[in-house]
């Protein structure tokens, strides 16, 4: 399949703009994998919160978005297990699923997905419709990192709430709007929306 065919098809996602083969979605796979690990070590502790900033989901949020569903979970479940057997790709370069922040990794595993399903009917061919994708994945791994947290660190709903989502909200703003100009732009360069 041409470049040309696979960027007229509905349904594309940024990653169909190559030429398909096996090889590619592999390359593909590993690579989101790798750059949400390296986003990882980028990590700010937080005050008060067993959770930093890191760079982890923004990049999680942006294989789904750029691979489509199907390889953006693929990629993040690779990125988790390979974080669980050893490989110190979590945050601040842990690994294993003993720490209490791993339902942020799980709950990545679905925002890849569903950003990725919505990228394939073209939530990220504009502005707005990327800021609304990119909050929804936010929100998906929030559902599940924040229970997780409260369980695994013996923590109320309201001291979870408090350590593992308010303090992320104003970054989280700034991802969407990086993302609402990164993906709808590279869509323009390659003059196919």
């Amino acid at each position: 399949m041409s470049t040309a065919t696979a960027t007229a098809r509905p349904g594309a996602v940024l990653a169909d703009l190559l030429p398909a083969s096996r090889v590619r979605d592999v390359a593909l796979v590993v690579g989101g994998a790798v750059l949400t690990g390296l986003a990882a070590q980028l990590s700010v502790p937080v005050p008060g919160s067993p959770v930093p900033v890191t760079g982890q989901t923004f990049a999680a949020l942006l294989v789904g978005t750029t691979l489509g569903a199907r390889r953006g979970f693929l990629s993040l479940a690779l990125y988790a297990v390979a974080g669980v057997a050893g490989v110190p790709w979590f945050a601040q370069g842990t690994s294993g699923a003993g720490m209490v922040s791993f339902g942020y990794v799980l709950g990545m595993l679905l925002a890849s997905a569903l950003v990725g399903a919505l990228a394939r009917r073209g939530a990220d061919r504009s502005a707005l419709r990327m800021a609304g994708t990119m909050i929804l994945g936010e929100a998906v791994v929030y559902a599940v990192g924040v229970p997780y947290l409260a369980l695994a660190a013996h923590l109320s709903a309201s001291q979870a709430v408090a350590a593992g989502l308010t303090p992320f909200l104003i970054g989280d703003a700034l991802k969407a709007a990086l993302a609402m100009g990164v993906l709808p732009t590279a869509w323009k360069l390659a003059g196919k929306r």
